[in-house]
């Protein structure tokens, strides 16, 4: 009876190294554990997202050292793994050294040959070039070596026979995408299912994204299902990063049975080994659907996510300037829980703004937590900041005259933002040994409502691919069931947001940010994560058909409440859509690197140029109507 083990590991991006060790060690578990193949993740050697790493010949050539470290490790079990593959006597379009997205099967030291590649390894046909991913940048695919061989595709993907205690047993290889066939123009899955197989493999460096693990349950189970046969679904876990943005790497290995029941899944966030024997899947009982809320994944993403990025950069404290505000707090209860209350620093920086209702809530969040707290009022550093530039005289040089600057209340806003970011915090921080954090929303990040060095900055944001109403979410979620208790006080939880820069924004009056959250997150949602994104010109349309409110999946009145005529919902329109493609665009290019979690994040993933507002002619046709009206 053929054994399949299947190895949800940990991958180090950029660590051939280390991630070879912990293969080494995976496929002695699966020896002794009696299994017959042992399936890794794809690119389990090198890791994925590498940036422009893949340009270094050197690295290449370790890779490929490595690799052979596993086929030789292949005695008596057939290993099946992820690796970049090396033609050197070929080049890529770019005129660099052609590389393969690989799927490799080694027995008893040996490559395993599929059927009909002109290479001992099975090469990724779909490249996908969206979202986070870059692969034609990097990668040949087997599409584009169809066409330079004069054949096509359906020609070049074959199964893999293997060879096993005196069986045979015919295997589908697939590399993540090309279970992911629905809008491209043929399906590896499809041309696959004609061989008569007696089981698929998929194995994937996928990232986490909210859903997607729902999504993929259908879309290979439904595979399985009529195809008739196992599919057993391999990805990784950890870290991995393009610079701007951070992803997890959630694992969740699934096996599929031939009716398409999920009957094995792999722990989210955990490194491990399940053996399953191929015989007996077919009457394995089906795994029960989880019923687990969205939140309940988002916070093992977010703390995971952390975690990690911590231990990655060897931090161990970090410095929270803390408001009385949702995020900050929800941030605190977050990093808590990482890196211990002993380790986190909470600030509160009072100016002559704070209400003693939001400094009591900081204090009482403290509390909550046990952590270390300081009181670090800024009025008299911002003061003396005003002071210096308005009597500071401004000196012409060219003609010998003076001036001076005068500093607006919005300046003395930025002013304060700055005082305590720059000044306050990252002083802190250099004094406690660790570093301060970005609390930024994805609401407030969409717009730009945050102030350059000032609660822009940070080392890293992990809110920001968090709408508020899932910064409310998670609050209650860390209540209820992460501590268990009140951490997160039901006082800042209820009072308004704001970030109470001026006498505008007096909480204790109900005076809060001018974003209407309850709106502005799906209105500001419909811009970025759309997969059609939203313009002005769709919004308008949705306005003038009454469908604003169905088309956002917000609440419905809303509209009607805040908008009370067309001049009032084309004015707020108009003034987010300016800065969403305005000064925003400026501030999201210099924020800290983003933890991502939804299926549209800033950075790399959402990839923008500072154009500038730009309104279609339907758009302005659709704005004159309504305003004649």
């Amino acid at each position: 009876m053929l054994k399949i083990a299947m190895a949800q590991m940990e991958v180090v991006p950029g660590h051939p190294d280390v991630n070879t060790a912990t293969i080494l060690r995976f496929i002695e578990e699966a020896r002794a554990k009696g299994a017959d193949v042992v399936i890794f993740p794809e690119m389990a050697v090198p890791g994925y997202f590498l940036g422009d790493t893949w340009e270094q010949s050197a690295f290449l050539r370790d890779c490929e050292s490595y690799g052979r470290d596993i086929i030789a490790a292949s005695k008596d079990i057939t290993v099946m793994f992820g690796n970049v593959a090396i033609d050197w006597q070929k080049k890529n379009n770019d005129g660099r050294v052609r590389k393969y997205n690989a799927f490799f099967i080694a027995r008893d030291s040996e490559l395993v040959q599929p059927d009909n590649m002109p290479y001992p390894y099975t090469i990724k046909t779909l490249m996908p070039n969206y979202r986070e991913f870059d692969d034609t940048r990097h990668f040949f695919s087997l599409q584009k070596l169809a066409r330079e061989l004069s054949t096509t595709p359906s020609k070049l993907l074959s199964p893999v026979t293997l060879k096993i205690r005196g069986q045979r047993y015919r295997a589908g290889c697939l590399l993540c995408e090309d279970g992911w066939s629905d809008d491209y123009e043929f399906a590896p899955f499809e041309l696959l299912e004609k061989e008569h197989l007696d089981f698929y493999v998929n194995i994937s460096a996928s990232p986490y994204t909210l859903g997607k693990n729902d999504k993929r349950n259908r879309v290979f189970g439904r595979q399985a299902r009529e195809a008739g046969v196992p599919l057993f679904y391999v990805n990784c876990i950890g870290l991995q990063n393009n610079g701007k943005t951070v992803y997890t790497f959630d694992g969740s290995s699934t096996a599929y049975n031939e009716k398409g029941d999920v009957v094995r899944t792999l722990p989210e966030y955990e490194e491990a080994l399940t053996v399953l024997p191929l015989a007996e899947m077919k009457d394995m009982a089906a795994e029960p659907e989880s019923e687990e809320k969205d939140i309940a994944h988002i916070y093992r993403a977010l703390h995971y996510g952390i975690r990690r990025f911590l231990e990655n950069i060897h931090m161990k404290k970090i410095v929270i300037g803390i408001s009385g505000g949702i995020d900050s707090a929800v941030a605190a209860a977050l990093y808590a829980k990482v890196v211990g209350p002993e380790n986190l620093l909470l600030v509160n920086m009072p100016s002559v703004f704070n209400s003693a209702t939001t400094k009591g809530l900081s204090q009482q969040l403290a509390n909550n937590l046990g952590c270390q707290y300081m009181i670090i009022p800024i009025q008299e550093s911002v003061d003396h900041t005003i002071k210096q530039l308005e009597e500071t005289p401004m000196v012409n040089l060219g003609t010998g005259s003076e001036m001076h600057l005068k500093v607006s209340s919005f300046v003395a806003e930025n002013i304060q933002a700055r005082d305590r970011s720059a000044r306050v915090l990252a002083g802190a921080a250099a004094a406690f040994g660790g570093g301060f954090t970005c609390n930024a929303n994805k609401a407030e990040t969409t717009v730009g409502y945050s102030t350059l060095y000032g609660d822009q900055s940070g080392f890293l944001a992990a809110l920001a691919d968090l709408w508020k109403y899932q910064v409310y979410a998670l609050a209650h979620y860390m209540n209820d069931v992460v501590y268990g208790r009140e951490v997160v006080p039901q006082g800042i939880i209820d009072i308004v947001p704001s970030a109470e820069l001026s006498s505008a924004q007096n909480v204790d009056e109900g005076k809060g940010d001018p974003i209407k959250y309850p709106y502005h997150d799906y209105l500001f949602r419909s811009f970025v994560e759309r997969w059609q994104k939203a313009t002005p010109e769709d919004v308008l349309e949705w306005y003038k058909a009454g469908t604003v409110e169905k088309n956002l999946g917000c609440e419905e009145g809303l509209v009607q409440k805040y908008f009370p005529t067309a001049a009032d919902f084309i004015s707020d329109l108009e003034r987010w859509w300016n800065l969403f493609t305005g000064m925003a665009i400026a501030k999201r290019i210099q924020a800290p690197p983003i933890l991502a979690v939804s299926r549209r994040a800033y950075g790399f993933d959402h990839r923008e140029a500072q154009n500038g507002a730009y309104y279609t002619r339907r758009y302005r046709e659709l704005k004159a109507e309504l305003l004649a009206e």
